[in-house]
């Protein structure tokens, strides 16, 4: 995911460091990875949904990281979890990034402390499988799920999503942007903003490629939108700090490239009469992808917080948030879609969104990262 300020590593206690407790915390850890549920790669390995729910309660904890209320609903799919099952959930660190959650997951890795799930930017997702840090898990839905919004290995599955976007506050910017060309005009100086560093944050990093887009590149190429970056930072029109409601409404940013569905919950919620739109050329669309740590402390509620996100229940969650779920179209098509959430979704553009593959997202992130810093001197 990377996310709104998405988030800063905070300062996690070893187990070592931590005397009786967190000694404890990691002999329980290391005893529930032989447990049934850390094997198991769906419910009916788990022994069935009752079983898996009774041992996750038995665990009682979930540790899950960067994942901030005001994030597509998070904080009522947190509250909503927690009551249902009785399970209390530990969020780390709710304001960093994609590569935080992987970091957390190498240097917290058999602690009771290390985080049991990861919400990834899709690319960050498909890295940290290659690294082998994911546990392969299918939840009952997993044939739902289309075949390009998954790893074929059960590591990784996308989840919710939506369409990179301009948002502006007119009160700052009279003359909106229609498209991401229209972003270099003089009259948008110190004003446009991306959520962070896009080597990074897996947002900012969707910013990228939906500039190459707009500016003669494709999946295969990402570097027209390295480029297009270069070229608005030249123009004085970029500011690169980390863009959210904060900056629009402090006027540091007053426009925003960003998710559609962050910009409606989050800053439309704060700053009165922002407006959001799909640019014209370039319809970026992807999904944040949910995953399970391979050594998670917890791994039974690991498990059962998958299935609760992929549920009729967790997917129409989403769409309250003004994301749109991965099941979208067959709870449409079967009738369990929440209708009213469902016709305040912003318009999509004509045609089903195409989505690079895993091997293109894995090389467009590499140029991202080779280049990045001396394209735009961040």
């Amino acid at each position: 995911m990377s996310r709104l300020p998405r988030r800063r590593l905070s300062v996690l206690v070893a187990c070592a460091a931590a005397a009786a407790l967190a000694l404890t915390g990691c002999s329980s850890s290391s005893s529930n990875q032989d447990s049934q549920a850390a094997k198991a790669t769906t419910v009916a390995e788990a022994g069935g949904m009752d079983a898996l729910v009774a041992a996750a309660k038995a665990e009682g904890q979930l540790n899950t990281i960067t994942l901030p209320a005001n994030w597509a609903n998070y904080g009522n799919i947190i509250q909503t979890f927690q009551n249902k099952y009785g399970i209390t959930i530990n969020n780390a660190n709710p304001d960093g990034s994609s590569q935080d959650e992987i970091n957390a997951v190498t240097q917290l890795k058999g602690q009771d402390r290390a985080p049991d799930v990861l919400d990834l930017g899709q690319s960050f997702a498909i890295g940290a499988a290659n690294q082998g840090l994911l546990a392969p898990y299918r939840v009952a839905s997993w044939d739902q799920i289309p075949g390009n919004a998954k790893d074929t290995q059960g590591r990784w599955a996308s989840d919710y999503g939506g369409y990179i976007a301009i948002g502006y506050d007119p009160a700052r910017v009279p003359v909106p942007p229609t498209s991401l060309k229209d972003l270099l005009d003089p009259r948008y100086r110190n004003q446009v903003g991306i959520n962070g560093d896009p080597t990074q944050a897996g947002a900012a990093f969707a910013a990228v490629y939906a500039a190459a887009l707009a500016n003669g590149g494709n999946f295969d190429n990402i570097t027209p939108g390295v480029d297009f970056f270069k070229q608005l930072k030249q123009a004085g029109n970029f500011v690169p700090v980390k863009g959210s409601a904060a900056t629009v409404q402090s006027g540091q940013t007053p426009i925003l490239v960003y998710w559609d569905y962050l910009q409606v919950s989050q800053v439309q919620a704060q700053v009165p009469n922002y407006k959001v739109t799909i640019p014209t050329d370039a319809a970026y669309a992807a999904y944040y992808s949910q995953a399970i740590n391979a050594t998670a402390p917890h791994p039974a509620a690991a498990r059962l917080w998958e299935e609760f996100l992929y549920s009729t229940e967790g997917q129409n969650l989403w769409l309250q948030g003004a994301a749109r779920p991965i099941l979208l179209p067959t709870m449409v098509a079967n009738g369990t879609v929440d209708q009213a959430a469902y016709a305040k979704l912003p318009p999509a553009p004509a045609g089903a969104p195409q989505y690079p593959s895993d091997a293109q997202q894995t090389a467009a992130k590499q140029v991202v990262s080779q280049q990045w810093a001396q394209a735009t001197g961040s």
